[in-house]
């Protein structure tokens, strides 16, 4: 018994110190690997390397719960004094009645942990303006959090918990997602507790929906409702692909018809956030029109591909590289420019105070511009 056990011992000893050399040297050829950002360290699959087996669906389940979280928000609002508490004829019969007291609203979301460290990635719309913010994990634990920072114009926020022992979801990789994919979609509808629905990818790229400045949506028929918003789309395998954040219905019910914010733009809007508090975009300052079929045969393009330069703000970045109104951008340092929600989001992604390369069709002539990319200025407030 005694040999048994040193043999199993050594064995042990040999194979952990392979998979520390391994890690070490080529830790791509991990299932899983840690990557750190800064200061916030989430796992991430590791890049395809051929067909894999499918986790069954309870399994992708059990993995992804326990990092999806409710979160329940609360604000103060004042409700304004009545007109008719101004009026003689009412105050005589109804006496002078005091403004009324000050009320506090509810609301309820969803949210992924996405660090062990506690940081939790949501719905800028779940936390906005709120007071005071509880998260309620699948144990039954619970913690107030604090709101490390906000980007409404893609919607998303990070807050933050003091909690050990927390469990960290597995980013998936956006590029290899297609069209037909089943998915998971995990959250809090209704406030009736964490629920999951299955569906299918039924289109990607979304964006001219008029829900976010800049979108790049995946759409699902997996059931999303109210609740449902800052929660986990994840896909068969339980890594996390998407956050859950509008539908479309006339009623406020799941009709199939489901948007989620890709993880990658999530990834990258969440890292800035971590790292500096705010999101910081490029910007040129150029205004932008879609090319319809009947503008390409205007301007007699080969194709309705790009998008047109409909306004040049006068001594911005553009118009300091020479770009000028009815130009045709086709391409951002050479990554083609399909329409203007994708050049919106090429541009945003450019850091500011590096060049960039524009190539522009003018007068059916090809050039290229370099262009010294701004700061997006913040988005006014309504």
């Amino acid at each position: 018994m005694r040999r048994l056990w040193l043999i199993f011992a050594q064995s042990a000893t040999v194979a952990l110190g392979v998979l520390f050399v391994i890690s070490l040297l080529r830790p791509e050829l991990l299932p899983w690997r840690n990557v750190s950002n800064g200061s916030v360290l989430i796992q991430e699959v590791a890049p395809y390397a051929g067909p894999q087996q499918l986790t069954p669906l309870n399994s992708a389940a059990r993995k992804a719960m326990p990092s999806v979280v409710n979160v329940f928000t609360s604000k103060e609002v004042s409700i304004p004094r009545h007109p008719l508490m101004d009026d003689p004829i009412f105050r005589h019969f109804f006496g002078n009645r005091p403004d009324a007291e000050p009320q506090r609203q509810s609301s309820l979301g969803s949210g992924v942990i996405v660090s062990r460290e506690g940081y939790i990635l949501t719905n800028h719309h779940v936390v906005e303006a709120a007071d005071e913010i509880e998260i309620a994990l699948s144990d039954g634990r619970t913690a107030t959090a604090k709101v490390i920072g906000t980007d409404p114009e893609t919607d998303l926020a990070v807050v933050k918990i003091d909690l050990p022992n927390l469990s960290a979801i597995t980013f998936g990789r956006a590029e290899e997602i297609q069209v037909g994919d089943i998915v998971l979609a995990i959250g809090n509808p209704f406030g009736v507790g964490q629920t999951v629905t299955m569906g299918i990818i039924g289109a990607l790229g979304r964006s001219h929906l008029g829900i976010n400045t800049y979108e790049n949506f995946i759409q699902t028929d997996a059931a999303i409702n109210p609740g449902n918003s800052g929660g986990a789309l994840v896909d068969s395998n339980g890594n996390l692909i998407g956050i859950n954040s509008a539908i479309f219905s006339k009623t406020g019910g799941s009709l199939g018809i489901g948007f989620a914010i890709p993880v990658s733009l999530a990834k990258q809007i969440m890292e800035q956030i971590i790292q500096h508090g705010v999101v910081t975009r490029g910007w040129i300052g150029v205004e932008v029109q879609d090319i319809t079929p009947e503008l390409a045969e205007s301007f007699k393009l080969p194709s309705p591909r790009g998008t047109m330069i409909a306004g040049v703000l006068r001594g911005g970045p553009a118009d300091q590289a020479g770009v000028k109104p009815g130009d045709i951008l086709q391409a951002v340092n050479g990554k083609p420019v399909s329409d203007s929600a994708s050049m919106l989001n090429q541009i945003s992604a450019l850091l500011p105070g590096k060049p960039a390369t524009l190539k522009i069709r003018r007068n059916k002539i090809e050039m290229m511009l370099q262009v010294s990319v701004g700061k997006r200025p913040k988005m006014a407030k309504n």
